[in-house]
């Protein structure tokens, strides 16, 4: 199947071609004609899936078919900044030769920012990407127009919940006419999702892409370790991979900052990314790493997803992720577009069991390096230590936690 077979609008096909874009991928080909119907759509599918694509190009067709002025038609929700930038961009490229107005709304910016969005939300764009917290502002001020408002889209749905916005998304939800279609997706589909998609989603129909393994050419392996011993480590390893991208997830802003400083002590010019930078910052940084103008790049999981770097060589688990969900999302970021890379996972002693978890989801068990001899004595990998330790994620509870 090609998307020429879809009989879109010449406008909408020619941003499509211009993109390089042939055939549709699975999520594509089975989400696309449903929303031309307008069907409300529950979907399971990760980064990585097409997923984005899937939304943004019936939407679009869809408005040129309305051929209305600039109202706000679609409104996206999305976890982070980093996701809504991202969605935008690609909708610029779609959208490219229809002229349609996007905007992207999102925390970290100054009062020029937080104006230029005012006017979206209220002289009309036609699709605005939102962060929850952001939009909410927004909402405060009781300036939105959503009245002509058609479509409502929730992307990676079970992180919003994850971060406490079930008050704010069903708070934004409430301002929208009732009458509208609705396409939620996540990568996960726990029963908070499904409670939440029986209070929204009318009818829907459901698509299930199934949860992906890590890609077969990243070579997986893990270091048992203290935690004092972690950043000594790292350094090792940079050292001897120079001259190749690599990026290490933190699970806290602190230890990226810690990382980084060590690591550039050492010599190794590194950058880090989280939440205390500023969005321009942040973005300059994300950039001179996919220009190679950095190798080295600590961050925390606000890159975990929602990011779009295709030579990654080397991705680095500073600590075990919460479960094996983030596991391959992290991971995910290397041997991209058929490109071989590695994966290393730091465990301490107190991950063992939790790392075993991610484990049982892979179906394997990840081959435990030896670590370097000048770090002294190490802890032995003891899965069954630590089974008293309720390592899931907690439960969403409503309150709102920011964005990231």
């Amino acid at each position: 199947m090609r998307f020429s077979d879809f009989n879109l609008h010449p406008d909408l096909q020619e941003g499509i071609d211009s993109l390089g874009f042939e055939s549709p991928t699975a999520i594509q080909e089975q989400a696309i004609p449903l929303v031309l119907k307008d069907r409300d759509i529950i979907g399971s599918a990760q980064t990585g899936t097409g997923k984005t694509a899937a939304f943004l190009i019936p939407v679009i067709q869809h408005i040129l078919e309305i051929g209305t002025p600039d109202y706000i038609k679609a409104m996206i929700i999305v976890p982070t900044r980093e996701l809504a930038i991202q969605i935008d961009q690609q909708l610029q490229g779609l959208s490219y030769f229809a002229g349609l107005s996007s905007m992207a709304i999102y925390g970290g910016g100054d009062g020029t920012d937080f104006a230029q969005e005012k006017q979206a939300l209220t002289e009309g764009a036609h699709i605005v990407i939102c962060t929850p917290g952001r939009l909410i502002a927004h909402l405060n001020n009781e300036y939105v127009k959503t009245k002509h408002l058609s479509h409502l889209i929730l992307d990676e749905a079970d992180r919003m919940l994850d971060m406490g916005f079930f008050d704010d998304l069903m708070r934004i939800i409430n301002y929208l006419p009732k009458k509208r279609q609705t396409l939620m997706f996540s990568a996960t589909m726990p029963e908070e999702i499904r409670k939440m998609a029986r209070k929204i989603l009318k009818n829907p129909f459901e698509i299930n892409i199934a949860i992906s393994k890590p890609a077969d050419k990243i070579l997986q392996m893990a270091y048992v370790i203290y935690d004092h011993q972690k950043n000594e480590l790292i350094t090792y390893l940079l050292k001897n991979n120079s001259g190749k991208s690599i990026l290490v997830f933190c699970s806290t802003k602190n230890n990226a900052k810690d990382l980084t400083r060590d690591l550039n002590k050492a010599g190794l010019a590194a950058s880090e990314i989280h939440s205390d930078l500023e969005q321009t910052t942040r973005e300059n940084v994300l950039l001179s790493f996919k220009n190679k103008e950095i190798n080295f790049l600590v961050a925390t999981d606000i890159l975990s997803r929602g990011i779009d770097i295709e030579d990654i060589d080397l991705v680095i688990n500073y600590d075990v992720p919460n479960d094996g969900e983030d596991y391959i999302h992290r991971i995910g970021r290397t041997a991209r577009a058929e490109a071989e890379g590695v994966a290393i996972t730091l465990i301490n002693e107190k991950e063992a069991f939790k790392f075993s978890q991610i484990e049982k989801l892979l179906e394997r068990s990840v081959h435990k390096a030896q670590v370097p001899s000048h770090l002294g004595e190490t802890p032995e990998y003891n899965p069954k230590a630590k089974r008293k330790y309720n390592y899931k994620k907690k439960p969403y509870r409503g309150k709102k936690r920011g964005d990231k």
